[in-house]
């Protein structure tokens, strides 16, 4: 590679135009610039390869920095990010640049000093059914699924059953799962059967 940018820059200098040599060598103008400004500022060394990796990261910190970070929270194992900038801001001298609470916290957790607390598992366990042992002590109720009619409008099956016995007490089509619509059918059922 570097011999092909070599050639290049002596053609170049030997007078060949810059949009030529560029469709030759199959490289945009700006990449044929900028060969020659790197041969120009250091030579041949301009022409090698160059690490693609960026010269410096975002969030990197001269060391001191984050080794009194490191520190603070190690003084002070309760204080999270936000204290911790506080006192650096209090304690460092106007001329160093605290990093953000963000940052701080980045550092924290890449030394292992941020503990996350333990969320607890709350698992469904759903309510135990009242002994319905006898025939009409306990009644069940539910929608069985809504289907739709030939005039494309639903119907929603509302079912009562007798929890000891399973006789189906109730079965009838409800234009809506709404409650009110509901309450008329148990109203209905009451009236008929008596309370459970």
């Amino acid at each position: 590679m570097m011999d092909e940018r070599m050639r290049f820059v002596i053609r170049l200098k030997d007078g060949e135009s810059m949009a030529g040599l560029c469709r030759e060598f199959g490289i945009s103008r700006k990449t044929g610039y900028k060969i020659l400004d790197r041969y120009e500022e250091c030579g041949l060394e301009g022409l090698t390869d160059r690490a693609r990796r960026p010269h410096r990261y975002a969030n990197s910190l001269p060391q001191q920095l984050e080794s009194a970070i490191v520190a603070a929270k190690r003084e002070k194992p309760h204080w999270g990010a936000r204290k911790i900038r506080e006192r650096l801001l209090r304690r460092l001298p106007h001329e160093v640049k605290v990093p953000a609470c963000s940052t701080i916290h980045v550092i924290l957790d890449r030394h292992g000093l941020v503990t996350r607390p333990k969320r607890s598992r709350t698992r469904a366990e759903g309510t135990p059914l009242s002994g319905g042992l006898s025939p009409n002590a306990l009644w069940c109720t539910d929608y069985k699924g809504e289907f739709k009619l030939g005039n494309s409008k639903y119907c929603y099956p509302l079912t009562v059953t007798d929890h000891a016995s399973r006789y189906l007490l109730l079965c009838e089509a409800m234009q809506s799962n709404q409650e009110h619509f509901a309450f008329t059918a148990f109203e209905r059922s009451f009236k008929e059967r008596g309370l459970p």
